[in-house]
């Protein structure tokens, strides 16, 4: 039985209950205070409750240092309630007794300290009605394995909480606790009661975020643990993605013209034309870049709310429409358009903030869209590339508040994982970024959560109703050869600071001659026990948005963290002197 919180969920009771409904939660474990604060009886709780279709799974928490009068009272209005179990909290002593509660069961859920003790009490009263209920940031945030919970009697627990970890609680997929393995080790010792998530109400994502993450979790440990599959909904399986395949911007005349003068500065070439659309497809190596002016759809909505920015990507997967079905089974919302004659309905959703990700596969017409919906344009003259091969990945920046739903969205459709998230000192605050790749890396994504508005990151998205791609990076295996070109093809570069290269040349040991050619060509630099790793930017363009190159030597697989407050000031002071 899949269970949140009511608490969980913003707004008044009707309101709480429809959103936790919708998404398909089963039941909701209710507070006391919630009870309290209902205004009205016990009977019309329960029947507003029910007449959703939820169920209440628990009622509580209630301190086991609660007097036996109290106990008895609220296991009474747990009964009235139609409710089987009420959850008792020990964080300190273990009760030597507690009160027949006449058909309802107790359920007591330890603290960390507490756990050994708690357990040993409820084996000793071997009495059906006391049992376990076990939140896994207290069993699992000590660093203990859930192995250790294999010799339990699965029928002396009535209650399990899903809440990662280890400092702070969160949602599953959010911190780094073993909570597949938390789930495998309960099935298989015969646990059958519900499945808790707890999720802070933050707003109208809350919910949806929950849900997400604990069917994702079950879901996947479902997969080693046949035990657990009639727990969730039957999902497809988690999608292997294999680059970006394209990412498209929205513009206007005047926003394409500048868009167009940086990619032809970087060596790219407008190659095709859609047949009915004011679209272009620009394209290097395995880049494709899409400038959309067209006044209709998706794109235009996009321009007419946030101006010239990405308004769309495009992921290469196994499956596009399965891609589709797991997205949507776990709430996504699927998106299309009208599509005109010899355009291809090509399968997406749309994101957190109401972005798009389209999805091309290899075994359906998809792939041909290039061919299908574009034809060849004519060139004037040849335009030799700068040896960009691909995207070497995206950074989008946020809000801070929808960092954690951005990554739930990701982590939970794709097979992908994350990084720690990384503090990024901006000259006017704190930026937390977040690294999430696929298995071989071909799709890197950057989650930047901005909470200071006067941040690079900030202003980027001040005014903004959601994420939006702030900066592209593309990969080289020459960028020095590729900087030289750039040099003739009027690339506008981001100035470094010369003290940078001093620093850089002490910090890893590099010869005069190659912290000369950095220092000429405004490249940063960064290296680990695996490899090196180059970055060369652009000056940004429209509202903040720019672009870097990068070559990434050896095994290298960061993102040069040690560089991103050298960036930051270095684009801060060219703003600051163009204002």
């Amino acid at each position: 039985m899949l269970t949140i919180p009511l608490s969980a969920a913003p707004g008044d009771l009707a309101t709480k209950l429809a959103a936790i409904a919708e998404v398909g939660f089963e039941a909701i474990d209710l507070s006391l205070t919630e009870v309290a604060q209902f205004d009205g009886t016990l009977d019309e709780l329960a029947g507003h409750i029910a007449g959703t279709g939820l169920r209440i799974a628990s009622l509580g928490p209630l301190d086991t240092g609660a007097s036996t009068a109290l106990i008895e009272a609220k296991a009474a209005v747990a009964q009235a309630l139609g409710v089987d179990l009420l959850i008792l909290t020990v964080d300190g002593d273990v009760p030597t007794a507690l009160p027949n509660t006449k058909g309802v069961r107790l359920a007591l859920r330890p603290s960390r300290t507490a756990e050994d003790a708690v357990i040993a009490f409820v084996k000793e009263q071997n009495d059906p009605a006391i049992g376990l209920a076990l939140n896994a940031f207290e069993i699992l945030g000590d660093g203990s394995r859930p192995a250790r919970l294999r010799d339990l009697d699965g029928s002396s627990v009535f209650h399990v909480t899903l809440c990662d970890g280890p400092t702070s609680p969160a949602l599953p997929g959010q911190g780094t606790l073993n909570l597949g393995g938390f789930a495998r080790v309960l099935a298989r010792i015969g646990y059958h009661g519900p499945w808790l998530v707890e999720a802070a109400a933050t707003g109208s994502a809350s919910v949806p975020d929950a849900y997400r993450a604990l069917v994702t979790v079950l879901s996947d440990a479902s997969v080693i643990e046949p035990l657990l599959r009639s727990t969730t909904p039957e999902l497809p399986a988690k999608v292997p993605v294999s680059g970006f395949e394209f990412i498209e911007f929205a513009v206007d005349e005047a926003g394409a013209v500048q868009l167009e003068a940086v990619l032809t500065s970087m060596a790219f070439r407008r190659e095709r034309s859609h047949r009915t659309k004011h679209v272009a497809l620009w394209r290097q190596g395995a880049v494709n870049i899409v400038i959309n002016q067209d006044r209709q759809g998706h794109a235009a909505r996009t321009f007419a709310q946030h101006g010239p920015c990405v308004c769309d990507m495009g992921l290469r997967v196994q499956d596009a429409s399965e891609t589709v079905a797991r997205a949507t089974a776990l709430g996504s919302q699927d998106f299309s358009q009208a599509v005109g004659l010899g355009e291809l309905d090509i399968p997406a959703i749309k994101g957190v903030g109401g972005s798009l990700l389209h999805f091309i596969d290899q075994h359906s017409d998809l792939h041909r869209v290039w061919d299908i919906e574009f034809e060849p344009v004519a060139r004037t003259r040849a335009t030799p590339p700068a040896g960009l091969r691909r995207v070497d990945h995206v950074a989008q920046t946020m809000h801070f508040e929808e960092m954690q739903s951005w990554l739930l969205y990701y982590l939970t459709t794709f097979e992908m994982t994350k990084s720690a998230i990384v503090n990024v000192a901006d000259p006017s605050g704190i930026v937390r970024s977040q690294a999430i790749e696929t298995p071989e890396g071909e799709v890197r994504l950057n989650l930047n959560g901005a909470a200071d508005t006067e941040t690079l990151a900030g202003s980027f998205v001040s005014g903004r109703l959601s994420a939006g791609v702030q900066h592209i990076a593309f990969q080289t295996d020459e960028i020095f050869e590729t900087s030289t070109q750039f040099e003739a093809s009027g690339f506008a570069r981001l100035n470094v600071p010369q003290n940078y290269y001093s620093d850089t040349q002490a910090a890893f040991g590099l010869d005069d001659a190659t912290t000369d050619d950095l220092r000429r060509h405004n490249i940063l630099y960064d290296e680990d026990e695996h490899g090196a790793y180059f970055q060369l930017y652009g000056q940004t363009i429209f509202d903040g948005l720019f672009f870097e190159i990068v070559e990434r030597k050896g095994r290298y697989a960061g993102y040069g963290a040690r560089n991103a407050p050298i960036r930051l000031a270095a684009q801060t002071r060219t703003l600051k002197g163009a204002a």
